[in-house]
């Protein structure tokens, strides 16, 4: 996975899968967005796209993750607010959600 913010249009190939916010209308998606709202991460907004989008594509590449993995697989992102622990939180919740746990 590749961030928006980090890649040129140049760059783009025509064979390149892109997928914005609206496109994560699967399962891990609709779990992680969940979460989100049950677990009240939000504050400001403002990284929220980012943070949900980078999220989905940590459980996608591993489904049941460690708080390490959250921690790396998260790390490019930067919440001002700080709700790091509800952001973990709310992964760990969307795991348990996307492999129909809770």
């Amino acid at each position: 996975m590749q961030r928006s913010c980090l890649i040129q249009v140049k760059d783009v190939k025509p064979t390149d899968q892109i997928v914005t916010i609206e496109g994560l209308a699967d399962q891990s998606g609709r779990a992680v967005q969940k979460a989100w709202l049950e677990l009240e991460v939000a504050q400001c907004g403002y990284c929220q796209t980012g943070q949900i989008m980078s999220a989905c594509a940590l459980l996608q590449d591993k489904p049941q993750p460690s708080d390490a993995d959250i921690d790396l697989g998260m790390a490019g992102n930067l919440c001002r607010c700080a709700t790091y622990v509800r952001i973990r939180g709310a992964i760990h919740q969307a795991a348990g959600l996307a492999k129909g746990g809770k």
